[in-house]
């Protein structure tokens, strides 16, 4: 009995560092070896090493211009209609004080939440040959539009799903700007607009640019919204590496991920380095007053804030919610218009004889929340802790956040890869073969991308908690992860919960590493159901999307319950 509380008293003295251990070691296992699977068959000919694969890619005219600098190009389209989108509803949270604001702060959570695919399939029911903007130019007796496949429906759907993290971003910057700065500067003679210039706004550039990188970084890697609206004519770097996948072709596709997965890396690199400078800045500040939109009257200096909340309101329509609006609208009708049920009699129909070949809706959802709670399981202890180790100081911390960090800068596509050629195919370690296929892979792969937004969540909480508290309870004789257990976590309560949200949202929603990896109709998931469908029949797709929102808006709303205590705080 001594022994063994002895054992278990060694336990809890190094629980955590035990806990950080196993968090590192399924990082080997599960991020870092698949990608570094995919580098080595991008260097390595027959065995040896080589730099021809890479050589092929950069020295050619067609990858150089029609796949790498027109993905660039328009990343950075993109980037520029996010930001042009998002400064407005910044300046609208941060400055102004009205009815409605917290439900139009409360979109700019939706990037995260909302899946990607199913952006692309709101889009497609919205400029779609049949789509909703074709419906109302027909009732204007307006000439019909096809925007489909086109490179402004890209811009369009990525700055609608970018456009709320610029407005998040900035929004915080904003209201981390000392109020005394600026009351400071008028009482010296600064005139509003002088004081705007020389305060404010260089607190806010780097929000903007730090806002504008993500962007980049995350259009750049954008697949299902390309793969559904542009098609394989307007082939991004992800979409042509996934047509490679499809055709056999690993070692070019693992040539053009290693690329693409570099300048994706560089990118995080510098924002990771600029949070980390900004990481507690504007504590203490107090923040500047927001106005109070009164009712109009004859003074310009009132009216013209009302009128530019109204017309942002409407383009927040426009582009937020028709989407979502169309996708619902066109579940209920039919290809000649009038409500009907028949998309979703249609999946209930393929669930009872679809062939085994065959999308099945059921199973779909079934696999979609069974791999969201297994991925919960795995990313909420793993974000965890790297959130406390992310928030302590120590020699290194700043190479483990990079190394935490780095799925960020990683595609699902590149993660699927790297897992299918290393796990999927197999691996020799200490003379036995090692296969991880089916669910585990996948649900390795969800984790993977998952636990970075726990961190973000669950860090900016940890590091702004009073370290008396800590040493209080260290002092009393509590271990180090029993001060965690007793302590810490419970004061953050509220970010755990708003990650495991996020954690679970983000499966559901996960499509580019699930298409590389699903074995067949039986693991298929409800974003790959939906891709399934809408390459055959735009009404069921539009239906199984409907699905999805119900799924990804009950975590959407536990997000905005739970993580309301810490809005405007640093991280994503």
């Amino acid at each position: 009995m001594g022994l063994l509380g002895a054992a278990v008293r060694w336990a809890e003295r190094r629980a955590l560092a035990l806990v950080a251990a196993a968090t590192a070691f399924v990082l080997l296992v599960v991020f870092y070896y698949p990608v570094a699977t995919v580098f080595a068959d991008a260097v390595l000919v027959e065995g040896r090493l080589s730099a021809e694969p890479l050589l092929e890619i950069l020295t050619s005219e067609f990858y150089l211009r029609d796949i790498i600098w027109f993905t660039a190009y328009q990343a950075f389209l993109s980037t520029v209609a996010a930001v042009a989108l998002g400064l407005p509803g910044a300046w609208i949270l941060s400055r102004f004080e009205f009815p409605g604001r917290e439900t139009l702060r409360s979109l700019t959570i939706l990037p995260f939440v909302m899946p990607s695919i199913m952006v692309a399939i709101g889009f497609v029911a919205t400029f779609g040959r049949n789509g909703t903007l074709n419906g109302f130019l027909g009732l204007l007796r307006l000439p019909r539009v096809n925007l489909l496949y086109t490179l402004p429906a890209i811009l369009v759907a990525h700055a609608f799903y970018n456009a709320p993290l610029v407005a998040r971003v900035v929004t915080s910057a904003w209201e981390s700007v000392d109020a005394s700065a600026v009351e400071t500067a008028r009482s010296l003679g600064a005139s509003p607009s002088r004081a705007f210039r020389d305060v404010v706004l260089p607190q806010l550039l780097p929000a903007v640019a730090v806002g504008a990188t993500l962007t980049f970084i995350f259009t750049f890697a954008s697949f299902p919204i390309v793969l559904a609206l542009g098609g394989f004519q307007l082939a991004t770097v992800e979409v042509f590496i996934y047509s490679q996948v499809r055709n056999l072709e690993y070692g070019r596709a693992a040539s053009l991920a290693a690329i693409e997965t570099a300048i994706s890396l560089g990118l995080t690199y510098v924002y990771l380095r600029y949070e980390g400078r900004q990481r507690g800045a504007g504590q203490g500040a107090r923040p500047l007053p927001r106005r109070r939109l009164r009712p109009p009257n004859r003074s310009l200096r009132e009216l013209l804030p009302r009128v530019g909340v109204a017309a942002y309101a409407v383009v927040v329509l426009a582009v937020f919610l028709v989407p979502v609006a169309s996708m619902v609208y066109g579940s209920v009708t039919g290809p000649q218009g009038g409500l009907t049920l028949d998309n979703y009699l249609f999946l209930l129909e393929r669930q009872r004889t679809g062939a085994s070949f065959q999308v099945r809706p059921l199973p779909a959802v079934r696999n979609s929340l069974v791999f969201g709670v297994a991925t919960l399981a795995a990313a909420l202890p793993m974000g965890v802790v790297v959130a406390v180790l992310t928030t302590r100081r120590f020699r290194g911390r700043k190479v483990v956040d990079a190394l935490a960090m780095a799925p960020l800068a990683v595609s699902g596509i590149v993660v699927g890869l790297g897992l299918l050629r290393g796990l999927v195919f197999g691996v020799e370690a200490f003379g036995t073969e090692v296969q991880v296929t089916g669910a585990v892979a996948i649900v390795a792969a969800h984790a993977v991308v998952a636990y970075p937004f726990v961190t973000r969540t669950v860090a900016p909480l940890l590091g702004n908690l009073d370290p008396r508290l800590v040493e209080s309870a260290r002092s009393l004789g509590a271990s180090r992860a029993r001060a965690l257990l007793d302590v810490e976590l419970p004061l953050v309560a509220s970010g755990v919960v708003a990650g495991a949200a996020f954690a679970f949202a983000i499966s559901v929603g996960e499509f580019d590493s699930t298409v590389i990896l699903a074995e067949g109709s039986a693991s298929y998931t409800m974003p790959v159901a939906v891709e399934r469908y809408l390459g055959r029949r735009l009404g069921p797709a539009t239906a199984m999307g409907c699905i999805l929102l119900l799924v990804t808006s009950l975590s959407f709303v536990v997000i905005e319950r739970f993580g309301g205590r810490y809005r405007g705080g640093g991280g994503l």
